[in-house]
Formats: C-alpha cells, structure tokens, sequence
C-alpha cells in the first residue's frame, strides 16, 4: 500500500507539472501561462479618491488592449483583474487576498492607497507578488528596500523637501508654516518640511492639523496669519485644500504662498476662484485638449477619449506609463518569465521617457523610478507648468 501511495503521488506530481505553461522547469510562476499573464489591481472606483482610481485603471487598460491587439507580449495576452475597494482598507485587504490566491496574478499594479498598500504589501511578498507603482506617495511604497517594491512617482516627504528648498531659495520665503491632515499621510508633509527646514538652518513658525472630515478653517487660518508666516506647506486633499484656500480669500490674507503636492493636484481645485496662484508639485503635468501637441501624443488622446468617452488626466496619464513599463519589463524578460526574470529586466530600465515626456529610470539597488517633480500652479483656472524638473 506504501509503494502503491508512493507511486500514484509521482503521477500526481507529474500530472500538475503538465498543462499549457511555456516556462519549462518554473511552472510554479503564479499568473502565467502559455497564453496568458494576470495582472492585478485593488482601487477605488467608486469611493471618494475614485478620480484617480478610474483613471490610472482607464490608462493601464488602454496600453494594455495595444499591447493584446498587437499579439501581446512573447504571445500571451495580459489579463488585466481590477477590484473595486472604495478606498476602504478592509475591503482592499479582501480583494488582495482573491487576486493573490484564486485568480493567482502574477503581478499588483497600481494598488492606490497608503493605508491599503500599508496592510496588503506583506500579504503579497509572502507570495512573491511584485509591488508596482503604487498610487501612494507614502515612503513605506519603497522604504525599506524590498526587491518587490517598485515606484514610478517621487515620495510627498521628498516632493515637500524640494518645495521648502526652492520657495526658501528661489522665493526668497522664510517664514515656513505648515497645514497638514491628522493622518499618516499628513505625517509625511510634516516630516519632510521639518527636516528641510532644519537642514536649511530655518525652522517652522506655525502648525495645524486637522481631521480629514473638518470643514471649517477660519481659525486655522487666523493662527497662520498671526505668525507671519509667508509661505504654507499644504498637507491636505481635494475637499481641505478648497476650504483652506476660501478661508484665506474671505480674510483677505494675500501675502502668501500656499503650495501642496500631487494629492491635490486635480482640475476641480484649479477651477475655485480661491485657488489663483496656488502652488503645487507633482510627478506630471495636466494636459489640456487645446494645447498643442505631438502627432503621437494627439493620437494617444483620441484613442483614449473614443474608448472611454470623456479626455484624459494625470491618472490616466500614470496607468498609461505603468502599462507600457510593465509590457517592457515583460518583453525584456523573455518568452522564459519568472518573477525574478522580471525584476531583474525593470531593474535594467534606466534610460526611460515615456509618451508625455517624463523620465524615470530604475537598477539593482533603485526601484524608485522618479528623481523630480514638476512645479506648476493655477493661472486663470488652469495649470500651469512653472519648472518641468525641480529635482529631489
């Protein structure tokens, strides 16, 4: 009976070994087969940040369908699985967990949010499953270094060290005050002001924080005011960021410069009255349809618009480029795929501008893609591009 159960345990062995793989000897690669490779994203679709998970979702499928159309990737299709989180963490955990372990994806993609990515990013390197570019400027996205951390935007903690360093040396300011979210995410503008300003032999004159839910900032800005302080490093969203910004204009506090980063960079800011002259750093720049624009570039916009019906942003324009650096890292890495293949064919991506002109450039010991951030503000309800490169 030993023998017998011995024997047929081989078979079986034999018998899971078969199948449609192309690998050869690494069949146990989740998410890739002979005709396909999964790809997987926990986002928000429908919950309150679901601009940007739409958006970058939108742009990733548009690439990906290229890539499909064109015969796809060493001739397997990229299957692209997204689920829907509402920016709730108990939620992402839940859909991490099916993408991992019963659609068995071979890579997360984009998982938007510091606190989701925060809580899944063990659960997926337990399974060997890469990080890419997550919509998260949170330092956890790629500190410590991890071999399955990969990121295609700068930190808020860097962008906000730049900001300090060019409004301080470029701006002449020297009063830094600081307006943040009682949450990690507001940490992070904290922390990298702090340190900036200490480094500059400054400090910071006035705080505030807030909760997320707190709609009412006449005080907050009062205390500002009093402390003179001439330039504000915002660490807010959509809905603070608008509030802050009226508060001021109904007091009448002009003499200074209010400056946030890519989480507030969206058009529906840019469109307040309040917000004239606001500044803000982020990893792109907003394209808008009358601008002029390069025949590949027009060509990339009417694809976009035909498919989804309506014109493109910065999300979009993200999901696109980490798409086309996922089908790069997948074709450099050879009709053989493994997962450590592929993380050694991104980390040979060093010299890379993508459609809208914007570098990024990875190695063996640098998964963060982005050395800089472009500064732009609001002119006349628009964004406008003030620096293209202000480095970390």
């Amino acid at each position: 009976m030993v023998k017998i159960a011995a024997y047929l345990s081989v078979i079986a062995l034999l018998v899971g070994c078969g199948g449609d793989s192309k690998q050869g000897s690494d069949v146990e690669t989740s998410g890739v087969s002979e005709s396909e490779i999964r790809i997987g994203t926990h986002t928000d679709l429908s919950g309150p940040v679901a601009i940007w998970g739409v958006g970058v979702t939108n742009g990733a499928r548009l690439r990906f369908s290229e890539i499909n159309e064109a015969g796809g990737v060493h001739d397997r299709q990229i299957r692209f699985i997204v689920e829907d989180t509402t920016y709730a963490v108990p939620k992402a955990i839940s859909a991490a967990n099916k993408l991992i372990n019963r659609d068995g994806i071979f890579a997360m993609l984009m998982g938007l949010g510091t606190p989701a990515n925060n809580a899944i990013m063990p659960i997926q390197f337990a399974a060997n499953v890469p990080n890419l570019f997550p919509i998260s400027g949170g330092r956890k996205m790629i500190m410590p270094f991890h071999k399955l951390k990969f990121t295609q935007r700068g930190t808020y903690y860097d962008e906000m060290r730049a900001a300090v360093k060019y409004f301080v040396n470029e701006r002449q300011k020297q009063r830094v005050c600081v307006v943040y979210q009682d949450t990690d995410y507001g940490q992070e503008i904290l922390d990298g002001v702090e340190d900036q300003v200490k480094a500059m032999g400054l400090k910071v004159v006035a705080l505030s924080s807030h909760k997320p839910t707190e709609t009412e900032f006449t005080a907050v800005i009062l205390k500002l005011k009093n402390a003179n302080c001439d330039v504000v490093m915002m660490g807010t969203i959509h809905t603070d960021t608008i509030l802050i910004l009226d508060a001021a204009k109904k007091i009448g506090w002009a003499n200074v410069d209010w400056v946030g980063n890519n989480a507030t960079y969206a058009q529906v800011v840019a469109e307040q009255e309040s917000a004239e002259g606001y500044f803000c750093f982020t990893h792109m720049a907003k394209i808008y349809s009358d601008e002029e624009m390069s025949p590949e570039l027009k060509a990339w916009w009417d694809r976009y618009v035909a498919m989804f019906d309506e014109e493109p942003g910065v999300p979009a324009m993200e999901g696109y480029r980490a798409a086309d650096l996922v089908y790069e890292a997948l074709d450099r890495a050879g009709e053989d795929l493994t997962t450590d293949g592929f993380i050694s064919a991104l980390e040979s991506i060093d010299e890379y501008t993508d459609l809208f002109g914007y570098r990024v450039s990875f190695g063996p010991n640098k998964h963060g893609g982005a050395t800089e951030s472009v500064l732009t503000q609001v002119k006349d309800g628009r964004w406008v591009a003030l620096e293209q490169a202000v480095s970390y």
